[in-house]
């Protein structure tokens, strides 16, 4: 993961924000006298935990132990020590949200999906600032071989929906079996759930 190069301090009621180690905005410069506002417009867009957990839905827990795992790191932090996100931090935390919530991915599936999606974004630009061949062929490789492992996971996870759609058709042929035995006054004939939603697939 790439890591973020801003930080603040709190100082006797002031923030500075700090930049690759250098103060790119103090708030006791009057504005127009320096090169503030891009610096400026990133204070401003930094949010605490608790409002990071409002926006998205998580819980403070949840947003911390993401930390813990590596899938997220804060844009910023206090002297205090505060976590503080910007607005990349908060698509990132839907993008795993989605992950897990939506399409059912583990922690660490989509810890390896964040990882192949900035090492290709570092390729990319290593690709382009590059004029060696083989340099850009091992780059290109290595994309590649990143590629066919998020294939190959979705893959995996295709296979597994197709297999709990099996089951939750051979579950619904059983019942449907039953409620026909049931109006024909017979007793219930009991069948393999899934040999059932498998010959019903076939059809």
């Amino acid at each position: 993961m790439t890591s973020k190069s801003i930080r603040t301090e709190v100082e006797s009621g002031t923030s500075n924000v700090y930049a690759n180690g250098n103060v790119c905005y103090d708030p006791g410069v009057p504005k127009g006298t320096s090169s503030t506002p891009p610096a400026a417009a990133v204070a401003d867009h930094l949010l605490k935990i608790h409002e990071v957990a409002t926006e998205t839905g998580l819980t403070p827990r949840t947003i911390r132990y993401y930390e813990e795992l590596g899938l997220l790191e804060p844009a910023a932090r206090s002297e205090g020590a505060y976590r503080l996100y910007d607005r990349e931090d908060l698509e990132r935390l839907r993008f795993i949200r989605g992950l897990r919530d939506d399409a059912g991915f583990s922690l660490a599936e989509i810890g390896q999906l964040l990882e192949d999606e900035g090492v290709r974004a570092r390729n990319r630009v290593q690709f382009r600032a590059s004029t060696d061949a083989r340099e850009r062929a091992a780059i290109l490789a290595d994309a590649i071989d990143r590629v066919d492992r998020q294939i190959a996971t979705l893959r995996h996870k295709v296979d597994r929906l197709s297999s709990m759609i099996l089951e939750a058709e051979g579950r619904r042929q059983h019942l449907t079996d039953h409620l026909a035995d049931v109006r024909e006054g017979r007793e219930p004939r009991h069948r393999d759930h899934a040999a059932t939603g498998a010959r019903e697939l076939r059809r």
